[in-house]
């Protein structure tokens, strides 16, 4: 989503400010720019290049750019639609394709727009198991004009219901079959793991913002209760078997007054308008009736999809705003770190460090580890190092005098808080991994085509193609992830080769791409990389010859990226996850069809017209679904090796 006015208007430095600053130290705007597609990897900042024995070889030949209506993969690689909207979750109600289903029927089927997502596998006799599992898959936004019959006409009480409904996550049950010749993935029906939680989701607040006033609302007096979760974007996973669902463009849920306030201002909720209808039918998200419920959206829930009569938390100590996802590690002393992005132009990356440790073998595993901790907002500095600023009430002005009452005010205004403490506004930052063996960071900056002077601070001004920062905690030599300073350089600035203007040419040894999003490594140490080139920019002007968007494996030891997949038109790629053994890929294709003239055209009756952008994954005309995907080899091997 890259759609929102920039709200972050603070004097605070763009990380652009120090790619040029570094210029003097290590000609980095030069090298940015100039170097060839043989040098890129850039230990221009003292960081030593990762070993060749941590070298993790692409296995794959790799494909071209497509602009067709079809998910492509190399050959020998066999593909499946498991899961797509209106699908039931376990025996329910069967999709139907005049989007028909009624609001209760939605809510025991997959929603809309598939996005973040993981592979929970049963344990059978102290392994676990590559066959059989659970899968938690977030459901980002709706298309009404896709969810309705008749799309967003005659709106009414019934819709919103649906379309609350069609929001959150699904825990799925699934297997690997084998039926003759015939090996499939598919849903275990029924499962008394399915669930869905929607919008409308009862679950508890907690952390320091817990029951506070500015939490507190006619439906919940007590400010610890919320119904729903919503624009659930990326993810995060704990090492006690939870999962973390992350909400994100909270704000265009929200019907704002005639006179925003501050606040609602720098979380981008607007002047009488909302992206959707919510507030004529449900007062909570109008603000002039419910003044306090935005507060609570743009947390990090926490579900356990192996308890399907648990209660999701939303957890305040991880800060309120517009989560991307939240990339859980752990400190060499056992203190559990969170990484997470704020997805919106100028805006800031995040850190939280547990207070306590995890212990593996206490009952309850982690369950207080993302209540009591101290969260952190970065800044870099123009000498390739950088600082983890505490956001944390007395500390580095977040004080009363400052306009923070307590660290309650402090996590519900982190956005504030993070813009009084100097950090370094950046170019959309999204996805975090960590490498599994050296546990350096790596953060996908999708673009920002929102900055526009020119000048020696600014060498990309309309950075319409993102690039992909990393760091190393502490010294830079190792992974001392709760540490408070980092050594930081630019892993790959995207781009076209063919590009005419030399800014935009980036510096890829390999495959073209642009906006980088999703980030996961295997457990091999390969980097797959999911774009998502927005609908208004696929396939034109700039972005011509990047095709549809797609997924790309990098070697980070030598630079070299391939292209792996192609998605249908106007999709993106997102929401990796694999089974234990690598043998099965696990991809999501979200909103196909998402194009001009596409997805947004009012919606078609299915008899005698077609959706002209994309008809994925049927390809028969019908209504485009997000969906889903399984990846194999045809041997049998792991996939991208």
């Amino acid at each position: 989503m890259d759609d929102d006015p920039v709200s972050n208007d603070s004097p605070n430095p763009h990380f652009e400010q120090f790619l040029t600053a570094l210029a003097p130290h290590a000609q980095i705007r030069r090298r940015l720019l100039q170097l060839s597609l043989g040098s890129v990897v850039l230990p221009f900042l003292g960081l030593p290049a990762l070993a060749a024995a941590d070298r993790s070889e692409i296995g794959f030949r790799a494909i071209a750019a497509s602009t067709e209506d079809l998910v492509r993969v190399p050959e020998a690689y066999i593909l499946q639609v498991l899961y797509a909207w209106g699908d039931p979750i376990s025996n329910g109600p069967a999709f139907r394709s005049d989007a028909g289903n009624s609001a209760a029927e939605q809510a025991e089927q997959a929603g809309m727009h598939h996005d973040g997502m993981h592979f929970f596998p049963f344990v059978s006799h102290g392994q676990p198991s590559s066959t059989h599992g659970l899968l938690c898959v977030n459901h980002e936004y709706t298309d009404e004009n896709l969810l309705h019959p008749d799309g967003g006409a005659n709106w009414s009480e019934a819709k919103t219901l649906k379309s609350q409904n069609a929001h959150g996550v699904s825990v799925i049950e699934i297997e690997l079959t084998s039926r003759c010749k015939d090996v499939r993935w598919q849903l275990v029906r029924p499962s008394t793991y399915a669930r869905r939680i929607t919008a409308r989701t009862p679950m508890r607040i907690d952390g320091p913002a817990a029951g506070t006033a500015a939490m507190r609302t006619r439906d919940d007096a007590g400010g610890q209760r919320v119904a729903g979760t919503l624009a659930n974007c990326a993810m995060g996973v704990t090492p006690w078997g939870t999962y973390l669902t992350c909400e994100e463009h909270f704000n265009a849920y929200f019907n704002g007054l005639d006179q925003p306030t501050p606040t609602q201002k720098r979380y981008g909720i607007r002047a009488r308008s909302a992206g959707y209808r919510w507030h004529e039918h449900d007062r909570r998200f109008d603000v002039a009736s419910e003044p306090n419920e935005a507060n609570r959206f743009g947390w990090v829930v926490e579900i356990d999809p192996w308890n399907p009569g648990s209660e999701p938390v939303k957890h305040t100590a991880l800060g309120r705003f517009k989560h991307e996802g939240a990339m859980l590690t752990l400190a060499g002393d056992g203190r559990v770190v969170v990484y997470m992005g704020d997805d919106e132009a100028f805006e800031y990356l995040y850190k939280y460090v547990s207070r306590d440790r995890f212990d593996a073998g206490k009952p309850g595993g982690g369950a207080a580890l993302l209540a009591l901790g101290t969260l952190y907002v970065a800044r870099f500095a123009a000498d390739g190092r950088g600082q983890w600023i505490a956001l944390q009430h007395g500390q580095n002005g977040l004080d009363a005098a400052h306009g923070f009452a307590d660290q309650a005010d402090v996590l519900i205004h982190t956005r504030q808080a993070a813009d009084r403490v100097g950090a370094t506004k950046m170019d959309r930052p999204e996805w975090v991994a960590v490498h599994p063996r050296t546990g350096e960071v790596y953060c996908s900056l999708t673009n920002n085509r929102q900055r526009s002077a020119v000048d020696p601070a600014n060498p990309r001004a309309d950075n319409s193609f993102g690039h992909i920062i990393r760091w190393r905690e502490g010294d830079g030599q190792g992974a001392a992830a709760a540490a408070t300073s980092f050594a930081w350089d630019i892993f790959v600035l995207c781009g076209d080769p063919q590009h005419p203007d030399p800014d935009k040419r980036g510096n890829i040894r390999g495959d073209a791409f642009a906006s980088p999003d999703g980030l996961w490594f295997d457990p091999d140490g390969r980097l797959w990389i999911a774009t998502d080139i927005s609908g208004s920019a696929v396939n034109r002007g700039d972005h011509e010859r990047f095709g549809n968007n797609q997924l790309l494996v990098a070697d980070v030891a030598s630079g070299e990226i391939r292209r792996f997949l192609t998605g249908p038109r106007g999709c993106e790629i997102t929401g990796l996850t694999a089974s234990p053994d690598g043998c099965n890929l696990f991809i999501n294709v979200q909103h196909p069809g998402e194009v001009v003239g596409g997805r947004f055209a009012p919606a078609k009756p299915l008899t005698g017209a077609v959706w002209p952008a994309s008809q994925f994954p049927e390809l028969t005309g019908g209504r485009p679904r997000s969906a889903t995907m399984v990846i194999r080899r045809q041997d049998g091997g792991i996939v991208g090796c």
